[in-house]
């Protein structure tokens, strides 16, 4: 009877012992690694490049990882040139790296490698000074302003530990550095040239993001995290002339106008105040001078919503909209507006199973006052499409603080905001802490997921 009565204890002090040991030799590893994380962090930051032009980066990353044993497979994913559809395909710099440690599930971890047109203004000794030329043939400054550095540097570290730690799991390690995800396009471009049909279909899926929230945290949310993204470019075409006889043309910018009007009803009369949607106008151009009524004026959106029904139907009533103007106005039918969507990604969907399990490993690892619970953001990113149309396969995608936590303190006192992700100010103040925490966050999800 006796034994019975403490059998259980004994089991559960065994068990505590052991992911004890488990996590100090984490941190022992983790502490020898710290240098040669920030050496490659600093590397990373110093050196961008464009979307769709990470050569140098995803060099990097297949050198280091085939050193450490993993099965690498350079130049996945094949899509349209940027800027230039209907070019030949372009190949992208995906990488996917295998490291098979019998059987068990298989996991997929993901980092993003592109940086952004974006002059850096950090002043940090690092900080990136490369230019170069976009698609387009402008020469422009570019920067890790949404922390992607983070994300490679932490996913090789994050590699090389997990190499070591082999006795503490069973299954297949999948590591994919995505390219191209700034315009919407790397994750799509490597699923359709056979993610999952030339490597192991995963299980489950993990990513990571750094945030500006205070180094030392991470946060989660369960279900929809992130919406999805469309960017929608609008020509209305109409008949120009003297702006001393309007009667004599079709005018694109009164109709413009009526179109920026129009496409706020979307959000206030079409959609249920209960599906979070937005649809912004961020460019407008047409004319040149103030007399003349142009033939043409350009639009730019971004259209933003988390379930995909609302996202087709938020779509569909622009295209509408755009039209009906036009023909209102009495534009013949071979100048009709023309409407062309880009740049999709899906929303980011946290499998709620999956986040109660992780989120609970997470406050595991790093306490929960350092765990935090994250509102849904209206921000995107395309992790959401590695689980494909209907949340297939279940994933997990939080975010890692980067700042320092008397700056968040001094912000929250103040009001006055940090730098955000896309900012030429957005960088970690002390990288170490956010690298640290992106790599012990990893391991722990992953090391709850394959648990031998």
């Amino acid at each position: 009877m006796v034994y019975k009565t403490l059998f259980p204890a004994l089991v559960c002090w065994v068990c505590l012992s052991i992911t004890a040991n488990a996590q100090q030799k984490l941190d022992d590893l983790l502490a020898g690694e710290m240098t040669s994380l920030v050496t490659t962090y600093k590397t990373l930051h110093a050196n961008p490049e464009l979307s769709g032009r990470e050569g140098k980066t995803a060099a990097l990353v297949a050198k280091e990882l085939r050193a450490l044993g993993y099965e690498v497979t350079e130049r996945v994913g094949k899509y349209d040139q940027p800027g230039q559809p209907g070019q030949p395909e372009m190949t992208g710099y995906g990488v996917v790296a295998i490291l098979k440690n019998g059987a068990g599930p298989t996991v997929l971890v993901r980092a993003d490698m592109d940086g952004l047109p974006v002059e850096e203004k950090t002043g940090l000794p690092y900080a990136s000074k490369v230019k170069t030329k976009n698609d387009t043939g402008q020469e422009v400054s570019v920067m890790h302003a949404c922390g992607h550095d983070v994300h490679v540097a932490s996913l090789l570290t994050t590699a090389k530990l997990l190499a070591q730690l082999k006795d503490q799991w069973k299954g297949t390690l999948m590591l994919v550095a995505q390219p191209a995800e700034e315009i919407g396009r790397g994750a799509k471009a490597m699923i359709d040239d056979g993610l999952y049909t030339r490597f192991p279909r995963p299980d489950y899926l993990l990513g990571l993001h750094a945030a500006p929230v205070a180094a030392g945290t991470v946060a989660y949310a369960s279900g929809y995290f992130l919406a999805s993204s469309d960017s929608v470019d609008i020509t209305i075409r109409g008949v120009g002339g003297h702006g001393a006889r309007p009667e004599t043309t079709k005018d694109p910018v009164v109709m413009a106008a009526q179109v920026v009007l129009a496409l706020q009803t979307i959000i206030s009369r079409e959609n249920s105040p209960f599906e979070p949607a937005v649809v912004s106008v961020g460019s407008i151009h047409g004319g040149a001078k103030h007399n003349i009524i142009p033939d043409e004026v350009h639009l730019q959106l971004t259209v933003r919503t988390y379930k995909e029904e609302v996202r087709k139907n938020v779509l569909a009533a622009i295209e509408r909209i755009v039209k009906g103007v036009a023909l209102t106005a009495g534009v013949p039918a071979r100048l009709a507006p023309i409407v062309e969507f880009s740049e999709g990604s899906p929303s980011t969907f946290n499998d709620p199973e999956l986040a109660a399990r992780l989120g609970a490993t997470l406050e595991k690892t790093f306490g929960a006052k350092n765990v935090l619970k994250a509102p849904p953001v209206m921000n995107s990113e395309d992790f959401g499409r590695f689980g494909l149309e209907g949340h297939k396969i279940p994933g997990f995608f939080f975010y890692v603080g980067v700042f320092d936590p008397a700056q968040v303190a001094e912000s929250v006192k103040t009001g006055v905001q940090l730098p955000s992700n896309h900012s030429s100010l957005f960088a970690p103040p002390q990288p170490e802490p956010a690298l640290r925490t992106a790599v012990k966050g990893m391991i722990a999800a992953v090391l709850e997921l394959m648990n031998k």
